[in-house]
């Protein structure tokens, strides 16, 4: 069993920079692989990046290419998106999420989810 919890969300104008922090409980955080995942009002939930066990693999959603960053550190149980260059559409609430698998992109392949941050971008 994994319990995440997310912080680090707020209110930032259109150009900003925030970065979102996914402390996860449990001794097995380095065998799971993580990813984050956002959802806007009235839309579905959506892959926004994601990253293996090591941090040797990354992957992201052609929207934030070049403007997210996904890491972690797996002495601290933890797994980071820094995003810059953010966008009023970046607006979401974003969910950090963990798979004992294969890094994977499709939401439903995820185990555990945490509550969600709240991002807010202005024009």
């Amino acid at each position: 069993q994994v319990q995440l919890v997310e912080s680090g969300g707020g209110l930032v104008q259109a150009g900003g920079s925030l970065r979102l922090s996914c402390a996860a409980s449990g001794r097995t955080f380095s065998t799971y692989a993580m990813g984050w995942f956002r959802q806007a009002p009235g839309k579905e939930r959506e892959f926004v990046a994601a990253i293996n066990w090591s941090g040797g693999s990354t992957y992201y959603a052609d929207s934030v290419k070049g403007r997210f960053t996904i890491s972690r550190d797996n002495a601290k149980n933890t797994v980071y998106l820094q995003m810059n260059s953010l966008k009023p559409e970046d607006t979401a609430v974003y969910y950090c999420a963990a798979r004992g698998s294969l890094v994977d992109v499709t939401t439903s392949r995820y185990d555990y989810w945490g509550q969600g941050t709240q991002v807010t971008v202005s024009s």
